[in-house]
């Protein structure tokens, strides 16, 4: 059985540790092969994100490149994983697949959103018919274990929700690939620590791609991920998420007492910005579903902030949300809940009045010439 681990008891030396490093340099080193000659593919087939009135940037830019980060994290997982027949890797990488053509497919023709919707709900039901499921909330709320109806249910919610969180989060240059590398990091680490290793070895193959992804990326970028990319980003860290909670719950003495919440931390950013603009969308009448720039990146380059600029502060904040939720693993769950849900409610008020803030001090940032607005 596992007793409690702490993160300076680790050592970086274990076996699985040492795959997940392989894992993770694979798959940065193909994915930074493969974005140059996938760069002059799209310039030749014309392949552009092309500006437009909601969108801001003044030339067309390469899209697609989470083709590249598809092909890291594959090649990875060729040489590192263990492969078999299992059911829910079986799922899983099914679903991967369809999931990523979904993303070439509505780069090349905007696919309508309901259609989007049926497909990923369904992909989520597939994954929890295969066994991998949110069980228990472990006394959030006063809820353990959960009937067999719920646990389908708030899996595909769950999945669902924070695939098209981070596809609508992909706003500006590096935001998503800067939260998702994070995020995809830390559930690879605490999946590891509670003994699942090779799912980790997919979170490590994942981050390792999008990293080498960032390098082009980061304003001014050289190629945007597209929904290829980013729907795929956001469909691995959700199954990644239900796994952790899985996994964390069905070992004793857990990695992470406060699984639940931790693990709402982890894609805390995308979730409630989305839930945000959803709900003020609804207040003023308009549909959810319809684009503006009321999201979170919106809040500065709005006020004339770089888009290098505003990826980093958000992901600044996302990295100390990460932190949080670790620090406060001894507290009750509701109390971090609270704790997490007033810190994104002051962020959101911190970052609309950040230009006036700053004005007052004296301090100013430049602006990006080329804004782009991919939702």
């Amino acid at each position: 059985m596992k007793s409690h681990l702490y993160l300076l008891q680790l050592d970086l030396s274990q076996l699985p540790f040492k795959f997940a490093l392989l894992s993770f340099i694979s798959a940065f080193v193909v994915t930074l092969i493969c974005i140059p000659p996938i760069i002059n593919l799209i310039n030749r087939f014309r392949l552009y994100d092309v500006p437009n009135a909601r969108k801001l940037h003044s030339t067309p830019i390469p899209t697609m490149g989470g083709i590249a980060i598809m092909a890291g994290m594959m090649v990875s997982l060729f040489l590192w994983f263990p492969f078999s027949n299992e059911l829910a890797l079986v799922a899983f990488f099914f679903s991967v697949a369809v999931l990523f053509g979904l993303g070439i497919l509505d780069d090349l023709k905007d696919l309508s959103a309901r259609y989007k919707f049926i497909i990923q709900a369904g992909l989520a039901a597939l994954i929890a018919l295969s066994g991998i499921r949110i069980t228990s909330f472990e006394g959030l709320l006063g809820i353990d274990e959960l009937p067999l109806a719920a646990q389908y249910s708030f899996t595909i919610i769950a999945i669902v929700g924070i695939t098209n969180a981070f596809n609508l989060i992909d706003g500006i240059d590096g935001l998503a690939g800067g939260i998702g590398f994070m995020s995809l990091m830390t559930l690879g680490f605490f999946l590891t620590l509670s003994g699942d290793t090779n799912t980790a070895l997919i979170a490590f193959a994942l981050a390792g791609g999008i990293l080498a992804f960032l390098y082009f990326n980061f304003n001014p970028a050289k190629i945007f991920m597209g929904d290829t990319g980013s729907l795929l980003l956001g469909f691995v860290t959700a199954v990644l998420c239900v796994r952790l909670l899985q996994v964390n719950h069905m070992i004793e003495g857990q990695a992470l007492p406060n699984a639940p919440v931790f693990v709402l931390g982890i894609v805390l950013i995308p979730v409630f910005d989305t839930l945000r603009v959803f709900a003020t969308r609804m207040w003023k009448g308009n549909s959810p579903f319809v684009a503006d720039r009321t999201h979170i990146h919106h809040l500065l380059t709005n006020q004339g902030f770089s888009h290098g600029f505003a990826a980093k502060l958000i992901c600044f904040f996302h990295g100390f949300v990460l932190m949080e939720v670790y620090w406060l693993r001894s507290i009750k769950q509701e109390w971090v809940l609270l704790i997490l849900l007033l810190f994104m409610l002051l962020s959101t008020l911190l970052l609309k009045k950040m230009g006036s803030i700053l004005k007052r001090t004296g301090s100013s940032f430049a602006v990006q010439p080329q804004q782009v607005i991919h939702e």
